[in-house]
């Protein structure tokens, strides 16, 4: 009796297992061999007892152009079991007679991948308007007659694709912004869809992007919709990329014109709640040139050396007061809009009674509205040795060119430090390295020769001895 039961529970298990596995298969079905010049052929993938979450794109066949998609789905219940399915059609139109190979797909439904092997299609003459039609999948439910194939229609478009500079004029140094964008007016009724961008601004960066310049990148990763009113008319802004650019040196910048596709639908003219309403078409739009000249700065001793843009020195004290030899931290930051990567630190007046070190340096880049703004800050360690009052403007001073007045400026501390107590100077002097012979002091022998030069400077002196001796006895021979 237990193995009986053991049996029929295994059994059922089994069936369970079995009827899951079935439950949800998928079916791939193929058109017809043969097919009119104006008959249309599909491709339709069915689930069962599940629902269609997700699909990729359905394979391309030569000589063929994909018209649209729909969706069915149907549900039984036959002696109280439900069962349901839900099919995808893709319907293809071919473009010219003869015979085509759809080689063998894959396609991706709700995350997995099925198989079909393909097939070869015959394309003929057209046929006869009582076989022309295109096959309703829901004919035969409702008992309706097939639909005729719609006609499509290309709607006219008010859109147009840009791309844009903020200047035409600039000095080396300077900053222009480029952008690329697809406008759409609020009145357009025509339907768009982007085609590709990212593969299509790969080609176009390396057209648009100038030699010898920095470039601050905006990173746009989403495209999404901007409100934007253009000489009284409001457009939806889609922008694909924009950056700021700072030529290293003068003459011509020349960006050509660029190309832009997107997929433009057409619709159908008497559209059906049945059936593609809209077919798949491509239309490329194309920018402008654009030239940008770039002018060499004017005559300057740090021409060279300056950053160029609009600033503002900022600093973290105004009034302080240190005693002599006490070191305190300044900070003095430069922020404006420019290009805040190049700011190099503010020129050291060289002064006796003042020490400061080489400053950690922090930065931080906006990037905004068409522009790059931020501030760069350099914090110095300083230490001054005499009482007094000391005005930093004395020691520290930055110096850049405003191409907006299109003059050079210099920007200076306020901060004023009340040194108190004594003189450090000769402290300071003593902790100084002296350099040179005194660097070695502590690291030679301290003792006068080595043992090498010992037997040389004793071997010397007896040679010497030996002479006086010998001397001293040819001078007495001689006196006697």
């Amino acid at each position: 009796m237990i193995k009986t039961i053991l049996q029929t529970t295994l059994v059922f298990i089994a069936l369970l297992f079995i009827g899951n596995v079935y439950g949800q298969a998928v079916q791939i079905e193929l058109g017809p061999d043969e097919i009119g010049l104006n008959e249309t052929f599909t491709i339709k993938v069915t689930l069962s007892n599940d629902k269609i979450k997700s699909y990729d794109q359905f394979p391309e066949i030569p000589s063929f152009q994909k018209q649209g998609i729909s969706q069915s789905s149907s549900m039984n219940l036959i002696n109280g079991q439900m069962s349901s399915s839900n099919s995808i059609i893709q319907y293809y139109k071919p473009t010219r007679k003869g015979e085509y190979t759809l080689p063998s797909f894959d396609v991706l439904i709700n995350g997995n991948a099925y198989s079909s092997a393909g097939k070869t299609i015959k394309v003929g003459d057209e046929t006869s308007s009582s076989s022309s039609r295109v096959q309703d999948p829901f004919a035969d439910f409702f008992g309706r007659s097939p639909v005729e194939e719609p006609e499509y229609v290309e709607l006219e478009d008010d859109a147009f694709f840009s791309l844009s500079v903020d200047k035409e004029d600039v000095y080396v140094g300077e900053g222009f912004n480029l952008s690329l964008a697809f406008y759409m007016s609020e009145a357009n009724q025509a339907p768009f869809r982007f085609y590709e961008p990212g593969r299509q601004l790969d080609e176009i960066l390396k057209k648009v992007k100038p030699n010898n310049v920095w470039e601050e990148n905006y990173n746009i990763t989403n495209i999404e919709p901007e409100q934007v009113t253009i000489n009284g008319k409001r457009w939806t802004r889609y922008k694909v990329f924009e950056a700021t650019f700072y030529p290293f040196s003068d003459g011509e910048i020349e960006i050509p014109r660029i190309s832009w596709e997107m997929i433009k639908y057409r619709v159908a003219k008497n559209p059906t709640f049945f059936g593609a309403n809209r077919q798949e078409d491509f239309k490329t739009f194309y920018s402008s040139a654009k030239t940008i000249k770039v002018n060499p700065l004017p005559p300057h001793p740090l021409k060279n050396e300056v950053s160029v843009g609009e600033y503002q020195l900022r600093e973290n004290i105004k009034d302080i007061e240190v005693e002599t030899g006490q070191g305190f931290d300044y900070n003095l930051g430069i922020s404006g809009v420019g290009n805040i990567n190049a700011i190099q630190p503010p020129r050291r007046i060289s002064q006796a009674n003042i020490n400061t070190y080489d400053p950690n340096v922090r930065q931080q880049i906006n990037r905004g509205y068409g522009r790059v703004s931020g501030i760069k800050e350099f914090n110095y360690y300083i230490t001054i040795n005499e009482a007094g009052e000391i005005d930093l403007a004395d020691y520290f001073e930055w110096i850049y060119f405003d191409p907006s007045r299109e003059v050079y400026d210099t920007l200076r501390p306020q901060a004023k430090i009340n040194v108190v107590g004594e003189s450090k100077v000769n402290q300071a002097l003593s902790n100084q390295r002296l350099g040179g012979l005194y660097d070695r002091i502590d690291i030679e022998d301290n003792r006068f020769l080595n043992e090498q030069y010992k037997y040389y400077f004793t071997t010397a002196i007896n040679l010497l001895l030996l002479a006086a001796v010998i001397l001293l006895a040819v001078l007495i021979i001689r006196k006697k």
